[in-house]
C-alpha cells in the first residue's frame, strides 16, 4: 500500500477514513490475515502449537502482554514483529509531539490548532515501524525516561509549573497510538515501575504531582526473565496485574526447528553444510539437557548461532591460507567453535575444572547422533579394513579439502566414499571432504579406529 495522499483534516474525512483504537487495529489486522490463511508471525520457529495460540488470543482480547523466558528464546523477536500487525500508514496530526490522530487530539496545543484551523488542519502519515518504540530496561532508566518531566526550559520561557505545556513528555505517551516494548522489565527500579500503574490502568499521565487527564492510547509489551534466574528485581505485583497476559517462552522443542532458527539468525561468511548446523543444534540440546550445566541460566539459541559464524569464520580462514578456491567448513572446525564459546554457558558450581571436558563430551554425543542419523546402515568395512592395514588419514584446520581428499586410501572399486558424499548430498570437494571427515569421526566415537590430536592435525588410522 502506498502512502496516502490526504494532507488535511478535511481530506482525510472527505475519504471515508475510520478511526480504530490500537487494541482495535491489532485485533482486525491479525483476524484478517488468520482468516486469509497469512503467517502474521515471521521467523518464529517451535511455537506454533504453544506461544504462537496464547499470544493470538491475548491480542484479540486486547490485553498488555508480558513474556516470560530464559535468555535466547526469541522474546524480542516476538515482540517486533507485533508491529507488522499495524497498518501500513497511519495519520497523525503535522508536528504534534504525541503523533494524535487527527479525529481526536489529545494535547492542549493540538486542540487549539484543531480549533483555529479546522479542516485546514495538517495531516501527515506515519509508517508502522514509527509507531513500534522498544526500551532496554536498565537501573539508571528514571520516570523522566518513560513517563515525563517539567521542561525547565519551558518554564525559563515564562510558563508556570502547572501549565500542561511545561511537559516533556516521555517514552510511553510519545507511544501513543502505537506500541512500547520494554525489555527485561524486572531491571526497573520498582518505584519507576509503580510510575507505570496508571499510564496502564487510567490511561492517564502523573507528574511532579499534578495529573493529566490524556486519553493515552497504547499497547504495553514487556519482557522478562524469570525471576529465581535473574535476581536483580522483579515485577511488582500491581503492575504485574495490570498486564491481560502473561506467557511463558521456551527454546524449540524440535530438532528442525533449533536448525530453522541457526539457517534464519547466523550470518555466515562460508558454505556451513547442513549436518554441521545440525550437530550444533544437537549440541545446544544436550547441554541444555546435561546436569552439570545451570539450566536456570538457560543455554541461549545465539549459543549455535555463534558456533555456525564461528566454523564458518575458520572455513574462510583455511581457504584464504592455503588458497582454496571455496571456503566450505569441515567437522574439524567444530573445535574452532568449542574453544570460542565455552565462556557462554553457566554450569553448575560443583563443575569448577571440568568445563572443556564436558563441552567435548557433549559435542561429541551430538557428533555421534549425526552420525547414526545419517549413515545408519552404511558398511564402512572396506575403510576400516584399510586404516587397520596401516593407512592413514590426515586432516585438520589448515589441510585442505583436495589434500584430504587426495591422501585417503584407495578402496578398489567400491563406491563407499560416493555413498558417503551422497548421504549428505555432497558435490564439491570442499562437501565431499566434509562428508567423509564426519565419517570418520563417527568411526573413531564408535571405536573402530583410533585418532590423534596436536599440533594442528588429526590423524585417524
Amino acid at each position: 500500500m502506498n502512502r496516502p495522499d490526504d494532507t488535511t483534516v478535511g481530506a482525510l474525512r472527505g475519504s471515508g477514513h475510520v478511526q480504530k483504537t490500537i487494541r482495535t487495529e491489532i485485533r482486525d489486522n491479525l483476524l484478517t490475515a488468520l482468516r486469509e490463511g497469512r503467517a502474521p508471525w515471521p521467523g518464529l520457529h517451535g511455537f506454533e502449537k504453544t506461544v504462537i495460540p496464547q499470544l493470538e488470543r491475548a491480542l484479540i482480547a486486547g490485553h498488555d502482554i508480558v513474556l516470560l523466558g530464559e535468555r535466547g528464546q526469541g522474546k524480542t523477536r516476538i515482540l517486533r514483529t507485533l508491529a507488522g500487525l499495524l497498518d501500513e500508514w497511519s495519520p497523525v496530526i503535522a508536528g504534534s509531539e504525541l503523533g494524535e490522530h487527527p479525529f481526536e487530539p489529545i494535547t492542549t496545543e493540538s486542540r487549539r490548532r484543531a480549533e483555529d484551523l479546522g479542516d485546514e488542519l495538517p495531516v501527515t502519515w506515519r509508517s508502522r515501524d514509527e509507531r513500534y518504540v522498544e526500551k532496554l530496561a536498565t537501573p539508571d532508566t528514571s520516570v523522566a525516561d518513560l513517563i515525563g518531566d517539567v521542561d525547565p526550559m519551558k518554564v525559563a520561557e515564562g510558563r508556570s509549573l502547572g501549565d500542561p505545556e511545561t511537559i516533556h513528555f516521555g517514552l510511553i505517551p510519545r507511544s501513543h497510538r502505537g506500541i512500547v516494548a520494554i525489555n527485561e522489565l524486572p531491571d526497573l527500579a520498582e518505584r519507576i515501575q509503580v510510575a507505570m500503574l496508571n499510564v496502564m490502568e487510567e490511561r492517564d499521565v502523573q507528574i511532579r504531582g499534578y495529573v493529566l487527564r490524556l486519553p493515552l492510547d497504547v499497547l504495553v509489551v514487556a519482557s522478562a526473565n524469570p525471576e529465581d534466574y535473574t535476581n536483580r528485581g522483579r515485577i511488582i505485583t500491581p503492575l504485574k496485574d495490570r498486564f491481560g497476559a502473561e506467557i511463558r517462552t521456551h527454546y524449540p522443542t524440535e530438532l528442525a526447528d533449533e536448525v530453522a532458527v541457526i539457517r534464519q539468525e547466523a550470518e555466515l561468511t562460508a558454505e556451513v553444510p547442513d549436518h554441521l548446523v545440525e550437530i550444533l543444534a544437537r549440541f545446544t540440546r544436550n547441554l541444555r539437557e546435561s546436569p552439570a550445566v545451570d539450566q536456570r541460566s538457560g543455554v541461549s539459541a545465539r549459543f549455535a548461532i555463534a558456533g555456525a559464524e564461528t566454523i564458518a569464520a575458520a572455513a574462510i580462514h583455511r581457504a584464504t591460507r592455503q588458497g582454496e578456491d571455496e571456503a566450505v567448513a569441515r567437522p574439524v572446525d567444530l573445535e574452532t567453535a568449542v574453544d570460542v564459546l565455552g565462556g557462554k554457558i553457566e554450569f553448575e558450581s560443583g563443575e569448577e575444572g571440568r568445563e572443556d571436558e564436558i563441552l567435548d563430551h557433549l559435542l561429541r554425543t551430538a557428533t555421534a547422533e549425526t552420525v547414526r542419523a545419517h549413515f545408519r546402515g552404511l558398511d564402512f568395512t572396506l575403510l576400516v579394513d584399510a586404516l587397520e592395514s596401516g593407512a592413514l588419514v590426515t586432516t585438520g584446520e589448515q589441510v585442505t579439502a583436495r589434500d584430504f581428499l587426495a591422501g585417503l586410501p584407495v578402496l578398489g572399486e567400491s563406491e563407499l566414499y560416493d555413498e558417503i558424499a551422497g548421504r549428505l548430498e555432497a558435490t564439491s570437494d570442499g562437501q565431499r571432504a566434509g562428508a567423509i571427515e564426519l565419517a570418520l569421526e563417527g568411526l573413531y566415537l564408535s571405536r573402530r579406529v583410533s585418532k590423534e590430536s596436536g599440533g594442528g592435525e588429526t590423524i585417524y588410522g
